[in-house]
């Protein structure tokens, strides 16, 4: 018995051991399996498939007169539920009146980013958000819905807010107004980009140099900057589609 469970916790703390012999190497399980994949597509791809399957089987043969009454334990309906209800709110104070139209949107970027973030605590796994690709490519999201909604609100006259407030400033304007709007994203993606991979690196490191009870105090400060930083995504992304539909725009 002592044997199985000898190898066991060896077996667990492989990863930890990677790291700790490889320095800033990460380990990871779909090494194993897939070597020549990116490890962290697989992992962005496993995130969205669980999302979806454990969305289908929360809420799989709920009726709407269901949906109001509350599980009686606490589930993954719940959470979601939790989190949606708590960015509706927030979304209603920045946005406004219509902030149920961008739920879908912001909640599901929300939820994703945070269990990749998440994802990245869990030894021999990698956070997708600890790659450029994957915050690049959520932040372009968020820049193209951005101005889409824009002009769905107000129509090309959405544009006019790029040119200023009076037309002989426009050739000033308009380059400012685009270097700023092209630097949304950026900055989107390498503030997500920045904190979650060093967050994540100092956690592995003291994982891997010390296995035990020590970690635990950077890893309740990583569920911190892992929640953080979803909401930080998230809520400057409603700041810049508040700007895009605010009735201003028009004048």
């Amino acid at each position: 018995m002592r044997r199985w469970w000898g190898g066991f916790l060896g077996f667990l703390l492989l990863p930890a051991t990677a790291l700790a012999a490889g320095g800033h190497e990460v380990f990871s399980w779909f090494q194993l399996l897939l070597p020549n994949v990116p490890q962290y597509v697989l992992s962005a791809i496993m995130i969205a498939v669980l999302l979806v399957a454990i969305s289908a089987a929360s809420f799989a043969g709920k009726k709407p007169a269901d949906m109001v009454v509350p599980e009686a334990r606490f589930t993954f309906r719940n959470l979601f539920e939790l989190i949606v209800s708590f960015l509706m709110t927030l979304a209603e104070d920045i946005i406004g009146h219509k902030a149920k139209t961008y739920i879908p949107l912001l909640a599901t970027s929300f939820i994703f980013i945070l269990f990749m973030n998440l994802l990245g605590l869990i030894p021999g796994f990698v956070p997708p958000t600890g790659k450029m690709n994957i915050t690049v490519g959520l932040a372009v999201v968020i820049f193209l819905s951005t101005h889409y909604y824009g002009v769905r609100e107000h129509g090309i006259a959405y544009f006019k807010h790029f040119l200023g407030p009076v037309w002989w400033m426009a050739p000033i304007m308009l380059p400012i107004e685009i270097v700023s709007h092209l630097a949304r994203p950026l900055s989107l993606s390498l503030r997500l980009f920045g904190n979650i991979t060093g967050d994540h690196l100092v956690v592995g490191i003291f994982l891997g140099l010390v296995p035990f009870v020590v970690p635990s105090i950077f890893y309740g400060l990583g569920v911190f900057v892992s929640f953080m930083q979803a909401f930080i995504f998230t809520v400057l992304s409603m700041i810049y589609i508040a700007g895009a539909v605010a009735h201003e725009e028009e004048h």
